[in-house]
């Protein structure tokens, strides 16, 4: 069976997740900007939920994936806190300005994941890899640090773009770490896209509309990106949820 990843960006996607069969998620804030760390109190809420895995997404902004000195000690406290709060694993990325995986930062962020753990913490490397200059030494650094997943969409604006890169990094990998193919996986193309590549997990945020309960609006005034509608948000739905557990279930 391929594994099934939902990204969840808040507790009612959460709930969705759970609803739609999901025991694995990817826990974030700020979807829009490509994903950030969630709060304490959403991640302790999370893994309150009953859902199985809980891994909790640390980007400390959005933008590139070159960090400071003082985002990486902020990203440290943000790892130990997911880990106390029962985070079940972490996913994190990092480059160099020449578009290397960042073996030093990245070192730093899976010890302290790993330090005083009283439980084996899994680590992502997430899409920060689709990014990189070189995949294929690319993934043997992420393979080097003790990654446990591959989070990449094959250098591509989508898996479904990517799958003929995607299939080679599955192949380059030969077994040695979980590649998960991510960016605009659903239903209508999950099964071609795992069928093509022969990763070993999708992840997806399964997401639709969610009308808002709000009576009163004020349609022209916008509060994030514009064009976004407020008052129909995208949240993860269970019926999508579903249908992709049963194409991950039949691969």
């Amino acid at each position: 069976m391929v594994d099934l990843e939902i990204c969840c960006g808040d507790m009612s996607s959460v709930s969705a997740a759970l609803e739609g069969g999901a025991s694995r998620i990817e826990l974030c804030s700020g979807l829009a900007e490509g994903g950030l760390t969630p709060s304490a109190a959403l991640i302790r809420a999370a893994v309150g939920s009953g859902i199985g895995r809980v891994n909790v997404l640390i980007r400390p902004r959005s933008g590139d994936f070159l960090y400071s000195e003082d985002e990486l000690r902020i990203m440290e406290y943000d790892i130990r806190v997911a880990v106390a709060s029962g985070a079940t694993g972490i996913v994190i990325g990092a480059l160099t300005p020449d578009g290397e995986v960042d073996m030093a930062a990245c070192g730093r962020l899976i010890a302290a994941a790993r330090e005083n753990a009283a439980r084996y913490v899994e680590v992502t490397f997430h899409r920060a890899f689709d990014l990189a200059r070189d995949p294929l030494k690319s993934l043997e650094d992420v393979v080097a640090l003790g990654c446990d997943c591959l989070l990449t969409s094959g250098m591509a604006a989508s898996a479904e773009r990517g799958v003929a890169e995607l299939k080679r990094i599955v192949d380059h990998a030969a077994g040695r770490i979980t590649v998960m193919a991510g960016s605009g996986v659903s239903p209508a193309n999950a099964a071609a896209i795992i069928d093509a590549t022969g990763v070993g997990a999708i992840h997806s945020t399964a997401r639709s509309p969610r009308p808002s309960a709000m009576r009163f609006r004020r349609e022209e005034v916008p509060m994030g990106v514009p064009g976004a509608d407020e008052y129909a948000p995208l949240a993860t739905s269970p019926d999508i949820v579903a249908a992709l557990l049963e194409i991950a279930k039949s691969h």
